[in-house]
C-alpha cells in the first residue's frame, strides 16, 4: 500500500524554525515528484514547494521563497521541508503529495497524499 506520512509539525514562536518530514512507504520516492501544500482554516489550499524526482530541481511559492528549503534523502525515502523565519501567517496544516509524472503547484495533479501535520506559529 502506497503511503505518505508527514511529521515534524508543532507550535513554534515567530522567527523560529521547524523541519517537516514526508516519509514514503510502499514505494520508492526516488522517481517521484514531491510537493508540499498547506491549508489554513477558512483558506484555500496553497502550494508551498516541490522537488523534481528526475533532477532534484526545487521550486517555491512566493510567500515562502528564501525562508523554506525542500530537500530529499532517497536513502531514507524521505523528503524534508526546512522552515525558517516562521511567521504567524505560516500557520496551517502542511501536507505532502507525490506524483510520478507531475511536478508543480496544482494539487489536483498529485496522486498520493499524506494526512498532514499541523504547524502553528504563535507567541
Amino acid at each position: 500500500q502506497l503511503q505518505l506520512v508527514e511529521s515534524g509539525g508543532g507550535l513554534v514562536q515567530p522567527g523560529g524554525s521547524l523541519r517537516l518530514s514526508c516519509a514514503a512507504s510502499g514505494f520508492t520516492l526516488d522517481y517521484y515528484n514531491i510537493g508540499w501544500f498547506r491549508q489554513a482554516p477558512g483558506k484555500e489550499r496553497e502550494w508551498v514547494s516541490c522537488i523534481s524526482g528526475r533532477d532534484g530541481s526545487t521550486y517555491y511559492g512566493d510567500s515562502v521563497k528564501g525562508r523554506f528549503t525542500i530537500s530529499r534523502d532517497n536513502a531514507k525515502n524521505t523528503v524534508y521541508l526546512q522552515m525558517n523565519s516562521l511567521k504567524p501567517e505560516d500557520t496551517a496544516v502542511y501536507s505532502c503529495a507525490a506524483d510520478r509524472h507531475y511536478s508543480g503547484s496544482y494539487y489536483s495533479m498529485y496522486d498520493y497524499w499524506g494526512q498532514g501535520t499541523q504547524v502553528t506559529v504563535s507567541s
